[in-house]
């Protein structure tokens, strides 16, 4: 029977790659056709069906070796995650539930460790008799160790990257797979030193070798007793004891070793020493042998050792007091047994160099764009997507706003136009009516309100429902804990995160129905204005009062002289505002028109096409590509510091027309109508934008607030499912032992925590900011009161599933016991319902 360790292989499941995939690509890969991959995708199928068989021959090691090299090349082209779950057992546990993760890395780890585990079982299968078969499987020990290393610097670290802390396989922590390569170390070496036993080599050599397999088998065992509990548990019992059970048998080894070589030497008292330190090691190792469940052949090897350092101990000593009469040396005065290493770790070079695995045109997925030179793709879309918002639009955006301000402060332009067209419309009127008629502007600002609060009333469902859900499973907490005398922890505890994720999205909706208000309060003040706006021009030329027709007087070619200058910087402030929104429409249609996908791939080829490649490698294209745009954004200053010019010299050229004007009435009344129009104008542009950004800040937040729902509805039915089992193991502990103590807590189902960064939830970022309408000054007015949430439109759900009723032996009905038996008292809790939490 062998006396070495093998490692055992993790055991897996057929898993639905082909479905998987195909989802995948068509998800992710909006330019190619799944079909296009069907012979990749067959192919990874049939190569994992091969490298999972769990076949031990030494022919399987190439296609392990091969389907290692192929996840690297897919790891080149694919996330970690793509919908795939991968089932693993623990190694030494193979009847024990898998582990699963969606991840490609947990795939890679496995393989590898199973690439250990047939090295391992290889070396275990040699025959150690010949010297061939020891040559054989110290290779074999060595390939594994080298395995090992390889999988704790490579596959292991990267998974342990791209998962939770307690979602990690502690299989492929570095204690657990450094203690296997140590172990792995000290079987080969052993190998080395029973192929020099075989081939007769002095006593001192083979002392060295085995002192240090001795030394190997000790540091694997420190490794394990090192390791955190956690670790350490993974390991089979009798492990820890092999290990130093055959430290103590090579240590003898060792010094009985060089006790032959101190007798051909002539060093009988050191012989004698040496015998003595080798007999106490040995005992050490056989009484724990003999007390353990290890290997047989593990316990004969160390009890033949023994017998044979007793006799030759004792024959020692017997000629050394009657012939040599040397001084025996103590065991601290002995020389130390230098130790000579004649193994290492070595990795397959098809592993260390995956390419050379598998031909070129054999790799799976090798016309498929990589999955960092998508995610670079779309990093460039959103980086210049939010650039172009807050560089171009928003900048231009406030700029507009400036320029509007001041001129309204100014009444401008409805003072020029009242003097210069003393009755009619004027023609920047005219076009402002047309365009707010072809938006049929008061409908549609009615439905768009309509719209937002419909949203805002769904959404306050949404989070009261969450709520509702939480208050339910609290009420029925509230019975439960009766009948399990506090069990676990009450709701109110249990469920803090989720009521404080609740609260406040509470207070992010709150902020957003004073917003609406704002709004609403806008639209009702400028409501009758922007409607006027939709009057036919007949209507709207009687509706705005005509001014006196001009006089010919002193100071009248003054004032027409200031008016006329006044007419052309407002002229070239216009050409300003609109060179502003062309260079907006040009920024805007060169990325819609743009595609940089060709340069990223023409970056990508140039990268070796083995790495794995990631988005900060195309960092110089993409900066490249966003420079285009910073000729807008030099434009918008131009025309920013142009447009401050002009406004400077309108507000100067006013005051010297207001003092030029004589003071008309009719004229005022003129100017006061147009300017009214001019500012509905604008304040119907402002309201439009507040309520798409309005119905923007609702749809996002609904969907989170789905999400919470969903949250709190697995909450609490995984709650109701704990307590019911809780309550049933409790019954049945008290019906087979009723003097028993009651059983622990259970553990806490766990709160889904949903407002961290993944690829499902958007991050805490990305809940939609309380809207705040800008608003100008010429929009004061009193503040509306916030609205109140609206009312819950249907009832709670009800309970999931039937309330436990609280057991109690009563009598038989017919019996004489019935009349005279007390019922028990209600819950504490019957009838009152529990508190509702602060919404």
């Amino acid at each position: 029977m062998p006396n070495l360790l093998e490692i055992p292989f993790k055991k897996t499941q057929d898993l639905p790659i082909c479905q998987t995939v195909r989802e995948y690509i068509l998800a992710s890969h909006s330019d190619v056709h799944p079909d296009a991959f069907k012979w990749d995708i067959n192919q990874w199928e049939t190569l994992r069906k091969q490298a999972t068989a769990r076949v031990v021959h030494v022919d399987r090691v190439k296609v392990l070796l091969s389907y290692h090299a192929q996840l690297v090349f897919i790891l080149t082209k694919l996330p970690l995650d793509i919908g795939l779950d991968i089932p693993y057992t623990p190694a030494f546990a193979p009847d024990a539930p898998p582990i699963t993760l969606r991840n490609l890395a947990y795939e890679r780890a496995a393989v590898l460790f199973n690439l250990a585990a047939l090295y391992s079982q290889l070396a275990h299968k040699e025959d150690r008799s010949t010297a061939e078969g020891l040559k054989r499987m110290v290779a074999f020990f060595q390939s594994a160790a080298g395995t090992l290393s390889h999988l704790s610097t490579t596959a292991a670290q990267k998974l342990q990257a791209s998962v939770a802390e307690h979602d990690f396989v502690l299989e492929f922590s570095p204690p657990f797979l450094n203690a296997l390569e140590v172990l792995m170390l000290a079987q080969a070496q052993e190998g080395v030193w029973q192929r020099a036993v075989i081939d007769n080599l002095k006593n001192n050599v083979v002392a060295r070798l085995a002192v240090k397999v001795s030394s190997f088998y000790r540091s694997a065992g420190q490794a394990i007793q090192d390791a955190p509990p956690a670790v350490r548990q993974l390991f089979p019992a009798s492990w820890l004891t092999h290990m130093e059970i055959k430290a103590s048998h090579f240590e003898g080894v060792s010094q009985f070793r060089k006790s032959l070589d101190d007798n051909a030497a002539g060093r009988y008292g050191e012989e004698v020493g040496r015998l003595t330190v080798a007999l106490a090691i040995v005992k050490r190792g056989h009484d724990l042998a003999r007390r353990s469940n290890v290997n047989e052949a593990v316990k004969q090897d160390i009890k033949s050792l023994l017998d044979t350092v007793q006799a030759t101990l004792k024959t020692s000593e017997r000629d050394n007091d009657l012939i040599y009469h040397q001084v025996v040396p103590s065991e601290a005065s002995l020389t130390p047994i230098p130790e000579v290493n004649m193994v290492q770790p070595i990795i397959p070079g098809t592993l260390a160099d995956p390419k050379t695995a598998i031909p070129e045109d054999a790799v799976i997925f090798g016309e498929l764009l990589g999955h960092g030179a998508k995610l670079a793709i779309e990093i460039y879309h959103d980086r210049r997507k939010h650039w172009l918002q807050d560089e171009i639009t928003d900048r231009a955006q406030r700029l507009d706003d400036e320029s509007t301000s001041v001129l309204q402060s100014l009444n401008l332009p409805a003072a020029l136009e009242a003097l210069e067209r003393p009755a009619g419309l004027p023609p920047s009127l005219l076009r402002k009516a047309e365009e707010v008629r072809r938006e049929d502007g008061p409908a549609r600002i009615e439905a768009s309100l309509e719209a937002v609060q419909k949203l805002a009333d769904r959404n306050t469902a949404l989070l009261d429902e969450a709520f509702d859900v939480l208050d339910q499973e609290a009420e029925e907490d509230e019975l439960l804990q009766a009948e399990g005398a506090g069990l676990r922890a009450p709701s109110e505890a249990a469920n803090a995160a989720l009521i404080e994720r609740a609260q406040r999205y509470r207070a992010i909706l709150d902020g957003g129905v004073q917003s609406d208000a704002v709004v609403r309060d806008k639209w009702d003040q400028w409501e009758r204005f922007v409607a006027q706006l939709t009057w036919s021009n007949e209507e709207l030329a009687q509706a705005i009062p005509a001014a006196s027709a001009p006089v010919a007087r002193k100071g009248a070619s003054t004032t027409q002289t200031h008016a006329r200058q006044l007419r052309v910087l407002l002229e070239s402030l216009d050409d300003v505002v609109r060179a502003r929104a062309q260079a907006v429409a040009r920024a805007t249609r060169l990325a819609e028109a743009e595609d940089i996908t060709p340069r990223v791939l023409k970056a990508a080829a140039a990268i070796e096409r083995w790495v794995e490649v990631q988005p900060a490698m195309f960092e110089d294209v993409l900066d490249a590509e966003l420079a285009k745009y910073e000729k807008f954004r030099g434009e918008l200053e131009e025309g920013a510091d142009k447009q401050a010019r002009l406004l400077n010299s309108i507000t100067e050229r006013n005051a010297l027309f207001l003092q030029s004007r004589r003071e008309d009435p009719a004229t005022k009344e003129r100017e006061h109508a147009l300017q009214s129009l001019d500012l509905a104008y604008h304040k119907y542009k402002e309201i439009t934008r507040n309520l798409d950004e309005g119905l923007k800040f609702y749809n996002d937040i609904g969907e989170i607030l789905g999400r919470l729902k969903q949250d709190c509805v697995e909450w609490a039915n995984n709650r109701r499912d704990e307590m019911h089992l809780l309550l049933t193991s409790l019954r049945s502990m008290s019906l087979d032992e009723p003097t028993g103590s009651p059983s622990a807590p259970a553990p806490e189902p766990s709160v889904p925590e949903r407002d961290t960064p993944s690829q499902d939830t958007p991050a805490e970022s990305s809940v939609p900011h309380v809207r705040t309408p800008k608003l100008s000054p010429s929009s004061a007015g009193p503040a509306a009161p916030p609205r109140s949430p609206a009312a819950q439109a249907a009832p709670p759900p009800p309970p999931q599933g039937p309330r436990p009723r609280k057991i109690v032996d009563l009598p038989p009905p017919d019996s004489a016991e019935w009349e005279a038996a007390e019922l028990p008292p209600p819950p504490p809790s019957a009838g009152k319902p529990a508190a509702k939490r602060a919404r």
